[in-house]
């Protein structure tokens, strides 16, 4: 059972300011008296369930952290947890299996929320053809994967910009979340290196951060796509996001479209 650690008025003092807004704009959001946000920080109010579960609403806390302000203020938490190999779950995952087996002949790929490989579909072995072993075993993380020196990272023809993009999106998932979990994560992305230049590669005109990799296929460029559930109320369904990967260029397509194409002889033999 999840028990409380810190007064709910705390927490949500620390939402507030890490959504970087004030008691008087968290109240016009809210459409709440500043003097009633003051309040409840100070634990001279004591917020009802509704009102909270508003507030949290209005500073976009992610579902997991609503259940620990619920149960601060001394309230059973209100969204479910359930393994997504689990029965109650089982529409979802038929849903992301979906998604992933559609997106064939390109790559995609569900994560958790700390970054760890759920399910895969077959289009992403084409990127780990070579990958020692002992990289492979699970919890796989894939940013960890993607930028250690033995993994794809010495694979990323664009490692440097590849790089800068995978740590800005997870200093933002950081500032975001307060979970650390990936903020350790953070701290050790950021200790692989060093990290070569490679100032040639194409930039795709500045609107997206491409990914370069060569495989025992050649080169392969991707732009990637992430997809969550839109309106969730299970706290694993949230913090689950489907990574897809779209061809950069033609011949990313055609390769990808061969391989595929030979996967059933290969099972075969």
């Amino acid at each position: 059972m999840m028990m409380p650690s810190r007064p709910v008025g705390e927490l949500l003092r620390e939402w507030r300011q890490r959504r970087s807004l004030s008691q008087l704009d968290l109240a016009c959001r809210a459409e709440v008296s500043a003097r009633h946000v003051s309040f409840l920080e100070t634990g001279r109010s004591t917020p009802s369930r509704d009102m909270l579960l508003h507030l949290a609403e209005e500073l976009d806390v992610p579902l997991r952290e609503r259940n620990t302000l619920l149960v601060a203020a001394g309230f059973a938490p209100v969204y479910s947890e359930n393994e997504l190999d689990g029965p109650r779950m089982t529409a979802a995952r038929e849903a992301v299996e979906l998604v992933l087996s559609g997106h064939e002949p390109y790559p995609a790929l569900a994560v958790d929320r700390h970054w760890h490989l759920v399910t895969a579909n077959r289009a992403v072995g084409v990127l780990l053809e070579g990958i020692p072993g002992e990289l492979l075993q699970p919890p796989i993380n894939v940013l960890r994967l993607s930028l250690h020196p033995d993994g794809l990272g010495r694979r990323i023809l664009n490692l440097e910009q590849w790089r800068a993009h995978v740590l800005a999106r997870l200093q933002r998932q950081v500032s975001t979340t307060a979970d650390a979990t990936l903020a350790a994560l953070l701290d050790e992305l950021r200790g692989m290196g060093p990290v070569p230049s490679h100032a040639s590669e194409p930039d795709y005109a500045g609107v997206v951060v491409p990914l370069r990799i060569m495989t025992p296929r050649g080169v392969l460029a991707f732009i990637g796509t992430t997809t969550v559930f839109g309106t969730p109320v299970d706290v694993t369904l949230a913090e689950l996001a489907i990574e897809s990967f779209f061809p950069a260029d033609a011949a990313t397509g055609e390769t990808l479209r061969r391989a595929a194409a030979e996967a059933p002889r290969r099972s075969d033999a």
